[in-house]
Parts: structure tokens; sequence; C-alpha cells
């Protein structure tokens, strides 16, 4: 098996070729058998429907090769999702607009990505803007915000204009 430095090397232009990025590769071992587990992402977001076919690609891609050594593995692909923290540049500037909980010497708090001009963050953070470089922030995750739907988009969705969105 090679390391993963070169396997991303090898998948990346796999992962390229439907438009989306290879995010992250770790191998692990569970239960007695490898475990490959491929991130990927996309300016858009990606579906479900476009992990299948990255993955069979992938899986394609493995089987015709001997990347993986003659060991057996599972392969898992799938997306970041929102709970995995921003690592790199390029997920700034995908949740630009999002909730994000900062923390690191320089600050520890809860505000929205206003602007990302790598390496500079600008937050806004209870309504005050803070720019800070992103080699200051030790720890950054999304924050899942839930909020109250409004009564115009209730009433579409149900076709009841006697429908509460509360």
């Amino acid at each position: 098996m090679i390391p993963v430095s070169e396997l991303t090397e090898l998948l990346d232009p796999v992962v390229s070729a439907f438009s989306f990025d290879l995010d992250d590769i770790e191998i692990t071992r569970s239960g007695g058998q490898r475990i490959l587990d491929v991130t990927i992402d996309g300016d858009s977001g990606v579906n479900l429907d476009e992990v299948a076919e990255v993955s069979r690609a992938i899986s394609e891609f493995l089987d015709n090769s001997d990347a993986m050594g003659d060991e057996p593995y599972v392969l898992e692909v799938g997306t970041r999702g929102i709970s995995k923290p921003l690592t790199k540049p390029i997920h700034w500037t995908r949740n630009v607009g999002r909730l994000v909980n900062v923390a690191g010497d320089a600050i520890n708090a809860t505000g929205r990505i206003v602007e990302f001009d790598d390496p500079n963050v600008t937050l806004d953070i209870k309504g005050k803007s803070r720019t800070i470089s992103i080699q200051e922030i030790s720890r950054a995750n999304i924050e899942v915000e839930f909020k109250k739907m409004p009564k115009d988009e209730a009433e579409a969705l149900s076709g009841d204009p006697d429908v509460e969105s509360d």
C-alpha cells in the first residue's frame, strides 16, 4: 500500500473529473479490516447521487491499480458536512455567511463569516466586525442554526393558510 499523500495524488484527478475537490483521505482499522475514508467537497455542495458516482469511479480506479495493496479494505466516500472543522482556506470561502465558533490565542467567539481574503477572515461578532488571520485560529466549527420558518413559507409548504410555523 502506498502512503496517503501518494494516494491523494492518484485519486485527486478521479474526483476532479466530477468538478469536486478531494478534501481528505484517512485510512483506519476497525474490526480487523482497513477503512479508506475519502471526503469530497464542492463549491455548491455535493448531493447523494454525486457521492455515489464519485464512489463508483474511485472504486473502479482502485480495483484497476495496486494502490491499496492485497489486503482487503472498505471504501467509504462522503462529504465534509458541517461537523468537520474549517482547516483550509477553501473551507472558509465556502462558508461565508455562516455562523462559526472559533478559538485560538487571540480569539474565542462565535460570529458570522462576513468575508474571507486569505489568510484573513472577517467575522461579525455581536454586531462588531473583527478581522483575524486564520493562522491565529486553532479551532473553527460551523454552528448549526435553527430558525423559525416565516409564516408565508410554512403556508406554501403545507398548502394550508391556517398552518402556524411555531
